[in-house]
This record gives C-alpha cells, sequence and structure tokens, in this order.
C-alpha cells in the first residue's frame, strides 16, 4: 500500500478559514475523526487520547501526572508540594492542543456531547496547572485560554439543550459559563474590562436570544391546566355553583402539590 496520501488530499479539498472535519471508519473498525489542514490532515481518536497513545501506560499525561501528585501527597503528606517542571508542562500543553484539536472538530461535527467531554478535560488541564506549575508564567501559558474554552463548554453543554427547547436548562448551562469567565476576570484583577472580553460577550448575547427564545414558547403554550381550572372555579362561584366550585378547588389543589 502506498503512504502517499496526495490523492486523498485532492478527493478532500482544502478550503482556508473554513473548518473542515469528517468522520471515517478505521481499519481497526472504529470511527475515526478526520480535521484537514492545508498541508494535509489530522487523524485523530475518538475516545481517549486523540493519538491513541498512552504514555506510561496511562491514558494521558494529565491522568499520569495527577497520580503523580496524589502519591506524593499521600507518601509525604509534610514536605514540599508536588510541583510540576517545565518539561513536564510542555508534555501536557502539547497533549492539550490534540485535545484541542479534537473538541474543535466535534463541535463542527455537532458532537456537542463529546466537545462538552474535551473541553471539560482542559478545564481540568488548566486547573492542575494552574495548581502545581513552579513557574507563573506556565500557568499564565495555559490558562489565558481559560475564557475561550469555557465558552465553548456551555456552548457545548447548551445547544442540544437549545435544540431540545429545554431553554431554562440551556440558560443554566449558559450562567455557569458567563459566571466562570466573570471569575477568571476578577482572578487576574480584569473585572473591569469585562466589556472587552469577546468570549463573554458572545455567551452574554446567546443567552439573550435564548431567553427571548423561552418567552416566546410560553406565550405560544396552551393554557396551563391550573390556569384553566381558576378561570373555571370563578365561572362557578359567579354562577352560585358552590358544589362544582368546591371540586374545582380540590382539584387545583392536588395539582399545585403535586
Amino acid at each position: 500500500m502506498s503512504k502517499d496520501i496526495t490523492q486523498v488530499l485532492k478527493d478532500w479539498y482544502y478550503r482556508p478559514n473554513e473548518v473542515i472535519v469528517r468522520i471515517v471508519r478505521g481499519e481497526d473498525g472504529q470511527d475515526k475523526v478526520q480535521l484537514r489542514v492545508d498541508l494535509g490532515l489530522l487523524q485523530m481518536e475518538m475516545d481517549g487520547r486523540p493519538d491513541g497513545q498512552r504514555p506510561e501506560g496511562r491514558e494521558s499525561w494529565l491522568e499520569y501526572y495527577q497520580q503523580k501528585q496524589q502519591e506524593h501527597d499521600e507518601k509525604h503528606p509534610d514536605a514540599a508540594p508536588f510541583m510540576l517542571e517545565n518539561e513536564d508542562c510542555e508534555k501536557l500543553l502539547r497533549e492539550g492542543v490534540q485535545y484541542y484539536h479534537r473538541y474543535l472538530s466535534l463541535w463542527h461535527l455537532d458532537r456537542y456531547d463529546l466537545c462538552a467531554r474535551d473541553t471539560a478535560r482542559n478545564l481540568e488541564l488548566f486547573a492542575f496547572v494552574r495548581e502545581h506549575a513552579r513557574e507563573d508564567k506556565v500557568k499564565m501559558h495555559f490558562d489565558q485560554w481559560r475564557p475561550y474554552v469555557t465558552m465553548m463548554h456551555a456552548q457545548a453543554v447548551a445547544k442540544p439543550l437549545v435544540e431540545k427547547k429545554q431553554f431554562e436548562a440551556a440558560l443554566e448551562a449558559v450562567d455557569a459559563g458567563i459566571d466562570s469567565i466573570r471569575d477568571f476576570l476578577d482572578e487576574y484583577g480584569q473585572g473591569h474590562r469585562a466589556d472587552e472580553c469577546v468570549e463573554l460577550l458572545h455567551l452574554e448575547r446567546w443567552r439573550k436570544d435564548i431567553a427571548l427564545a423561552k418567552a416566546k414558547q410560553a406565550e405560544s403554550q396552551p393554557e396551563s391546566a391550573v390556569r384553566i381550572l381558576r378561570r373555571k372555579l370563578d365561572e362557578a362561584v359567579a354562577a352560585e355553583a358552590f358544589e362544582e366550585a368546591a371540586r374545582l378547588r380540590d382539584r387545583i389543589r392536588g395539582l399545585l402539590e403535586d
């Protein structure tokens, strides 16, 4: 079999400024994510580390260093805390970029559940580095991406809820993202620049759209059972049909207690 991928690239044309992605079945029978880039393509596993590797027998370098940190703390509770050296952070950064490529691809494939999984994973990575990296500049090198990944995570959680018209749950997911980005800005003393944060502005605009859709949904819904019964109760009282009024009161009370 030829190792030349020229024909594959000719059959799958690259378009600048557009995310071109697809899912293919691999020779191992498992689905793979392929992302077209200008000089070729990236192929990623659907689960686990995107390149399919298992560093030191673990699913990822993040899992490996998390385990090392736990073992250190258990064995040396009174010693200096576990620290990530620069070379450790370089491994974690390269790995985080792999997950970025995959969650971006999954977003454009409408695989929001898997996009939410991978964005949550990178947010966990940032938190781990913030806590354990030795140098502050290294921490910031990771953490500068927190607002963007937070925005992507909130969108990935909320988008399928919006599609199902579960607007209240979608608003909760978006609000959680907005609060997290505001917390990030406050942590770095940038709360006064919130109106310049594009990720925050994007979520706030989307929240208004979702809230409007929720309001329109409420307006279009038929009268609730309680509202109908209360109207009938008023009519019964006006007609002095007191037995019917008492029956309607009992039904209303039962619905409100359920």
